[in-house]
């Protein structure tokens, strides 16, 4: 029987993910930080409350949507190799884990600014210490889109190209998050360039899933049958 999972639910989870990660992030926080001043980025939020909670809702929604789509890839790509596929899916929920008490520093600073005695500092050292978390937990991602990029690489349904790309990606996402670690006053500044492999993989996989569909047993390796582990 036809397994109810199908890889182009986790293409509509990838793309959820996609569209609300970049809402979150360029639209909302971009938005209302204020590098170094406090008190503009304490203006900009009080002014935006409602656009601030709706970037911690997209942060919480493209999460819940990353711990299914990590429990579909995980069986789609297990016929390449059980083991690296979980490895993949247990670095990905880890990011996951991170994120999700992460996201608590974001909202942090919105609960501090409608309290009365919290000078609005405290609001920006939230915020600042909610960037240096989701550094810390795209450090466990970037281990995943290496592992995703060795089974991409050798599966037979997803050309070699991406899996090298979506390797690279992951060498970024690992640069980008040392660097917030290692260099004092980092600020991101190369982010753009570290990231832009990440976003044309993770966008070209997503497609990918979309146009290809089909179930388990569909993404099964040529000679190697369906995993008997996998649900039908």
């Amino acid at each position: 029987m036809r397994t109810l999972i199908n890889a182009r639910v986790a293409g509509i989870l990838y793309l959820i993910i996609i569209v609300f990660g970049i809402f979150s992030e360029m639209v909302v926080r971009s938005s209302v930080t204020v590098a170094g001043d406090p008190t503009a980025t304490a203006e900009n939020i009080r002014n935006a409350e409602g656009l601030f909670r709706l970037g911690f809702v997209a942060n919480l929604a493209y999460l819940l949507c990353e711990v299914a789509m990590t429990a579909i890839l995980y069986l789609l790509l297990r016929p390449v190799s059980s083991a690296v596929s979980l490895v993949a899916a247990a670095f990905r929920l880890a990011t996951v884990t991170i994120l999700g008490l992460n996201l608590l520093n974001m909202f942090a600073a919105l609960l501090i600014l409608e309290g009365p005695d919290y000078p609005a500092a405290f609001a920006l050292f939230f915020l600042d210490l909610h960037r240096y978390g989701y550094a810390l937990g795209l450090t466990f991602f970037a281990v995943n889109c290496v592992a995703m990029g060795y089974l991409l690489a050798r599966s037979s349904h997803a050309p070699t190209t991406l899996g090298i790309l979506l390797g690279v990606a992951g060498l970024g996402y690992l640069a980008n998050s040392l660097l917030w670690f290692l260099v004092s006053g980092y600020g991101g500044t190369v982010r753009l360039g570290l990231l832009v492999p990440a976003l044309l993989a993770e966008t070209w996989f997503c497609l990918l899933l979309l146009r290809k569909g089909g179930g388990v047993p569909e993404w099964a390796e040529p000679g190697r049958g369906v995993d008997p582990g996998c649900p039908r």
